[in-house]
């Protein structure tokens, strides 16, 4: 035991979103109007290399408002990736829709392009690729495919903010994207999400049904149902202060990979992968340990942290919630979720925290 604690992600905090936040609150404009609003928007789309940002309330939330902004109706399916934090497939639920898994890329860990087509019914609406722990999706070949069936792509790049396709953003490849800015991500909030888009006319129905779906023209009249999902000024003040810091978060994220790259090049444990294709986020650190069963991996987390170290599993498939629809053709969503953890991955992670982290973490599991 040790009086030792590094955590898994804690968000970094400086005077200026302290300073931003707090004009924000002096302003009076605490809610959901304020100049932070609109910045953060405009600025937050154009970083994303998209047109258009819609602020809300939280990650989750952005899924489900752009699916039914969309058109995606209750009855319709929607392939999802098996292996993501279930957010993907609740929002899918919320609209009355069915979320369809299918398997993952063991190499970069997102919705393997080669098993979308067969999940393909005449009642698939959308697809959802979701970018996990940094790394974003093969969105050329989705995209193909998504033309090829005339299909909707919405991509949840929840997790990599500031990743990049052939240099291109994430945020920009599909129909719309939606971000989150909870408190662990690389941009964050406090609770806070964003859908981009280059659609005007979808831009548009997103802001309209964030807000009761209230006419723009006539005050409190609703003509149809709609939400209360708006950020607050104060939320996108921090963003606006975080998103002026985002390259030195996403360097730093990056030096973060190359140090425990170098502490971990003479184990058996394989760290986050990247395509030639991909520039990574690197929102978490995976370590994958090959053969490692479910109960060793939750010996080893809890070990892990009775040294100091904090840690978490990967996401359980969806598939094998009680809940969510079966699915028994996704073999190595199975397989990786056993022998992945995450490590701690913050910007004041110090080179010496990681070496004590990689350190822990080889003589535990070759104690396994």
């Amino acid at each position: 035991m040790t009086n030792r604690f590094i955590p898994i992600s804690k968000p970094s905090i400086t005077e200026k979103e302290i300073a931003y936040g707090t004009e924000a609150i002096r302003s009076t404009w605490i809610s959901s109007l304020g100049k932070y609003i609109d910045e953060f928007e405009r600025k937050f789309a154009a970083f994303s290399d998209a047109k258009y940002g819609v602020a809300l309330m939280n990650g989750t939330v952005a899924i489900q408002l752009a699916l039914e902004a969309a058109g995606v109706k209750p009855g319709d399916e929607v392939i999802v990736p098996d292996l993501s934090f279930v957010a993907t497939a609740n929002a899918v639920l919320y609209i009355g829709a069915r979320p369809v898994f299918v398997d993952i890329d063991p190499f970069n860990l997102c919705m393997d392009p080669d098993r979308i087509e067969e999940a393909i019914t005449a009642r698939t609406k959308a697809i959802i690729p979701v970018h996990l722990y940094g790394h974003p999706a093969d969105m050329i070949r989705i995209n193909g495919i998504a033309e090829k069936h005339n299909l909707l792509v919405i991509e949840d790049a929840a997790e990599a903010h500031g990743a990049t396709i052939n240099g291109k953003k994430v945020g920009s490849w599909g129909k719309c994207a939606t971000f989150s800015f909870y408190g662990n991500k690389n941009i964050t909030t406090g609770e806070g999400g964003m859908i981009t888009t280059n659609d005007e006319d979808l831009h548009q129905r997103c802001k309209f049904l964030r807000d009761h779906a209230m006419s723009a023209t006539k005050r409190y009249w609703h003509p149809e149902r709609g939400y209360n999902f708006r950020m607050t000024n104060i939320q996108a003040a921090i963003g606006c202060a975080q998103l002026e810091r985002i390259e030195e978060i996403m360097q730093a994220k990056q030096r973060i990979f190359n140090s425990y790259s170098k502490e971990l090049k003479n184990s058996s444990i394989l760290l986050n992968q990247t395509n030639s294709w991909a520039t990574n986020a690197f929102w978490l650190m995976t370590a994958r340990i090959k053969g490692l069963s479910e109960k060793n991996r939750d010996e080893l987390i809890t070990r892990l942290k009775q040294e100091g170290v904090d840690s978490r599993p990967f996401f359980y498939p969806m598939s094998s919630l009680p809940y969510l629809p079966d699915t028994s053709d996704t073999p190595v969503a199975f397989e990786i979720f056993k022998e992945g953890i995450n490590l701690p991955t913050y910007v004041d992670l110090t080179d010496e925290d990681i070496h004590y982290v990689c350190k822990t973490l080889q003589n535990l599991t070759n104690s396994l």
